[in-house]
């Protein structure tokens, strides 16, 4: 009985190692074929070189959204900040969905892939006075504190981000008072 299973046992091995014999002598897969091939989702972003003119570029696609009355855009770095103005009497929902689609616009340019968009009306203003400042010859680096504040309300902060207060008695980091 165990020359039996012996038997069995050497014929599975031999046989599972004709297999791998078989397939590499076998024909070589074409390597294209087997390929998935994606299409790139986003846009890569360029670097912005000309900040007045992709500023200007950046108000024409947000203002050829329906019902946008007039953009803003100020670009610093390679950063753009583009404030939208809507009908004051729009419903708060229609605005989220403008918004989106603003920023959806901006998405598919190479140079406002990134862009920051706000409906917001004193953000809105703000820009404004800083795009209409620079206009007139004042250089962006006057005015990053501003754009700063403006784009710390656009964006808010994240719990995750928040690093650990180290304690002036001792070397541990410790968390914020929350109730400052």
């Amino acid at each position: 009985m165990r020359l039996f299973v012996y038997s069995i046992l050497v014929l599975s091995v031999l046989a599972g190692c004709n297999q791998t014999k078989q397939n590499a002598n076998s024909a070589p897969v074409n390597e294209a074929k087997r390929q998935v091939q994606v299409n790139q989702a986003a846009t890569e972003k360029k670097e912005i070189v000309n900040s007045p003119t992709v500023a200007e570029h950046l108000e024409q696609i947000a203002t050829s959204i329906p019902q946008v009355e007039s953009a803003k855009c100020v670009v610093f770095g390679n950063t753009a900040v583009v404030g939208i103005n809507l009908p004051p009497d729009m419903d708060r929902s229609k605005v989220g969905t403008i918004k989106l689609s603003v920023a959806e616009a901006l998405k598919k340019d190479p140079y406002g892939v990134d862009a920051i968009v706000t409906a917001d009306m004193d953000l809105a203003a703000r820009i404004r006075k800083v795009r209409d400042e620079v206009k007139i010859g004042r250089p962006i680096s006057g005015f990053t504190e501003e754009m700063s504040e403006i784009i710390g309300r656009i964006i808010p902060q994240l719990p995750r981000d928040v690093a650990p207060v180290p304690s002036p008695e001792s070397k541990e980091p410790q968390m914020p008072n929350a109730n400052l």
